[in-house]
């Protein structure tokens, strides 16, 4: 538990960097690696919460179907959903924040990855992301796209 915990803080901080680096402090470093931890956090107690509530191993079958680790799960995805759409403002008829908030989304996906033990996928998830926030930024993408769009109303 503490190594995937470790992994989650881990992988937070590698999605939260180039937020950080871009002046996007709101979902920097220290919020995406809570995100991503509690989200471990979260699976590692719905996996292993059936052992513990479990009195001997013939009732571990009856404390599983208690506690859905489906449930859990869903939870976490309903709440970061909460917390991402607290992010979301509307300024002069254009949404700020939809970058930040979905990752804060996904920061919970690779947070609930770590926490379920699939760790390789997590990595790979979590550096795939990262660089793909890089370079669409230095692309500027975006931004492209944006100035296109109001160039033609």
């Amino acid at each position: 538990m503490f190594i995937r915990f470790a992994l989650a803080l881990v992988l937070g901080a590698l999605l939260g960097l180039e937020r950080e680096l871009v002046g996007k402090e709101e979902a920097g470093v220290r919020t995406t690696m809570l995100v991503t931890s509690g989200a471990a956090i979260f699976a590692m107690i719905a996996l292993t919460l059936p052992y513990i509530t479990a009195a001997t191993q013939g009732a571990l079958p009856d404390a599983a179907a208690l506690n859905s680790a489906f449930a859990v799960i869903a939870n976490i995805v309903v709440g970061i959903g909460f917390l991402g759409a607290g992010i979301i403002i509307k300024l002069n008829d254009h949404p700020h924040g939809v970058t930040t908030a979905a990752l804060v989304w996904t920061a919970a996906a690779i947070g609930t990855l770590v926490g379920i033990g699939l760790t390789q996928f997590a990595f790979a998830a979590a550096v795939i992301l990262a660089i793909l926030l890089y370079l669409l930024r230095r692309l500027n993408i975006s931004e492209s796209l944006e100035k296109n769009m109001h160039s033609e109303k």
